[in-house]
């Protein structure tokens, strides 16, 4: 692992649904705030992003909005967050709520999480950490059918195809709703959701539909390769209990110092095992 200094991008945190398919977990609570594994999901996210060096977060919320502010802002006192409301939350999806964070964001560079992801620390460390400017995560070793935002690479992890509609049987895995995107592409990004968002057609689109736009235009996306790291993405009951089964215990902050004394420390006795 790399242990760069270099500024931290921000934390944009798409959590606005409302979490229907869990019902009646999410009937008195909002989706991102279930626990699991003695933490809420949105503080496994926001714990992981402090461990990486990430203090700046866009917040894009809908239903039960005060309810998450409420949460963020009494749990974290310290961390520079800004709040960006769709109140269209109801009738539009993902694509839209991304372009409602373009004022917060501008041309700087940022990682955008799925607020339903709930993913081991070193996912989110090896995105930051990897050189190119727009990555996306995903899994290989996934189980590929309609629901699944699936991913065709070429040999170097270049992104060639993104999202629900790809052949199963084309795609080398699934992305996991965790992204770079470079300060280059934001702009570019923001300019292209606010074309499409222009046709009411396009307001349930998901962001992906955007990067296939870019894609189309030349704009480079690779994808890095997460297979064997925990994560899991929680639509679903079957979701929920499979994620605190992955997930076992609170979420704690780790900086990277620490991390990279217990790697070390992991090397050494790889080392003298050997």
């Amino acid at each position: 692992m790399k242990y760069e200094n270099m500024r931290a991008p921000t934390a944009v945190i798409l959590a606005a649904g409302m979490g229907s398919r869990l019902a009646p977990l999410t009937d008195d609570c909002a989706k991102t705030l279930l626990s699991v594994g003695g933490s809420l999901i949105l503080e496994r996210m926001i714990r992981n992003c402090l461990s990486c060096g990430i203090s700046q977060f866009v917040l894009v919320l809908g239903h039960r909005a005060d309810e998450i502010k409420q949460f963020v802002d009494r749990a974290f006192r310290g961390i520079r967050v800004t709040y960006v409301i769709n109140d269209r939350y109801r009738d539009t999806n993902t694509g839209y709520s991304l372009m409602l964070a373009s004022s917060a964001i501008g041309a700087a560079q940022f990682i955008k999480f799925d607020a339903d992801v709930v993913f081991d620390v070193k996912v989110l460390r090896d995105l930051i950490d990897n050189a190119l400017p727009n990555v996306l995560c995903i899994d290989r070793n996934i189980a590929l059918e309609d629901e699944e935002v699936k991913v065709i690479t070429d040999d170097k992890m270049q992104v060639l195809e993104i999202g629900k509609s790809v052949d199963p049987k084309t795609a080398v895995g699934e992305s996991i709703g965790i992204e770079k995107i470079s300060a280059k592409t934001a702009p570019l990004l923001f300019t292209e959701l606010a074309r499409m968002m222009e046709a009411p057609a396009h307001h349930q689109d998901y962001y992906e539909a955007a990067y296939e736009r870019l894609l189309a235009k030349g704009i480079g996306f690779h994808a890095l390769d997460i297979t064997g790291l925990n994560w899991t993405e929680i639509d679903t009951p079957s979701d929920f209990v499979t994620a605190n089964a992955m997930f076992g215990s609170p979420v704690t902050t780790v900086s990277r110092g620490q991390q990279r004394a217990s790697d070390e420390g992991a090397a050494v006795r790889m080392a003298n095992r050997a």
